[in-house]
């Protein structure tokens, strides 16, 4: 029943694709501008999903996101650069591009492996410390090795990221993640989200899932930020730093803890009103040039729009439920 179900999702998101490609080809409603918005929609849907999967649905609290995004987007970053710089017409380079995709993928899956072990054990604002530091001691490395660019950043990689690619990706890692929510993995998941001591007393091994929650989190992070580097064509550690791994987090609170689809309206309305706010307000600029002098008013308009959310929906936009679409049936 729920190959039937996943047959049904997949035929909705192929008649996405094609209303937006068609779009897109002939230029109506949906530009270049908007497509890259689209993409990087669906860059922040892997990265929102995957850090539900650890915060929403786990019920921890990590807040070093982005530096295993960092790992996977330097670790296939290079490799691409590399290959690319070898032979650049070669027709076997989006093969290569995949599998330097999933090595990055696996490292920050390793990583996270690595890191879950002896941290999550801990708790809470304890838990939210150690992953901070996680993210800022990335960062750092990164910005101090030369041979990726340090401070400048990595540059001269191929645009391998478009929309038909990161569209797949993005379709897939839903089902992935949703297929383990709705497993017995995922019902562990949950019992420690709502009471680990509860559930470490009917045999659940509470350490053992954390770990599992969290590299399969660090691996999808780690796709997202591959992804990211090749659609931008730049990886720069100030991508990779804490204020991008909080506005991850604003979206995962913002659609829903322990909600797919809250993550993926999150991500995409997220996306597309900071942008709308940075068109709207550069055109007030022009009439009024001395109306953002000293302000990022852009982030002001979408900081008070979070506060709303949260004091009248602090839930999020859709709790806990799901998209009936996403729901497989044996499970409704």
């Amino acid at each position: 029943m729920r190959l039937k179900k996943d047959i049904k999702l997949l035929l909705y998101c192929f008649i996405f694709y094609i209303i937006v490609f068609s779009l897109n080809r002939y230029q109506i409603i949906i530009n270049d501008y908007i497509l890259n918005i689209i993409n990087l929609s669906l860059v922040y849907v892997i990265l929102t999903v995957s850090l539900n999967l650890i915060n929403g649905f786990t019920g921890q609290f990590s807040i070093g996101h982005m530096g295993f995004a960092a790992v996977g987007a330097y670790v296939s970053g290079v490799l691409t650069t590399i290959i690319w710089k070898i032979n650049p017409s070669n027709p076997l380079n989006y093969i290569l591009f995949f599998i330097a995709l999933i090595i990055g993928s696996i490292a920050s899956g390793f990583i996270g492996f690595l890191l879950g072990l002896p941290t999550l054990r801990l708790r809470g604002d304890y838990l939210a410390i150690v992953t901070l530091g996680f993210g800022e001691i990335i960062r750092t490395i990164i910005n101090n090795i030369d041979y990726v660019g340090g401070p400048r950043g990595l540059l001269g990689i191929p645009k391998f990221s478009n929309f038909t690619v990161i569209f797949i990706i993005t379709v897939i890692s839903i089902l992935i993640i949703r297929n383990i929510v709705f497993s017995t993995h995922g019902r562990a998941f949950k019992s420690i989200r709502e009471d680990q001591v509860a559930s470490e007393l009917v045999g659940v091994n509470t350490t053992k899932y954390k770990v599992y929650a969290f590299t399969i989190g660090a691996f999808f992070a780690g796709l997202a930020g591959g992804l990211l580097c090749h659609l931008l064509q730049i990886a720069h550690p100030t991508q990779y730093n804490f204020l991008g791994t909080i506005f991850i987090l604003i979206m995962v609170y913002a659609g829903g803890m322990g909600s797919i689809s809250g993550s993926i309206i999150a991500a995409f309305g997220l996306t597309f009103l900071s942008e709308g706010l940075r068109f709207l307000l550069r055109w007030i600029d022009n009439i009024t040039p001395t109306f953002t002098v000293g302000i990022e008013w852009r982030m002001v308009v979408y900081s008070a729009l979070l506060i709303v959310i949260m004091l009248y929906r602090n839930e999020g936009l859709m709790g806990k439920r799901e998209f009936k679409i996403l729901i497989p049936e044996e499970e409704e």
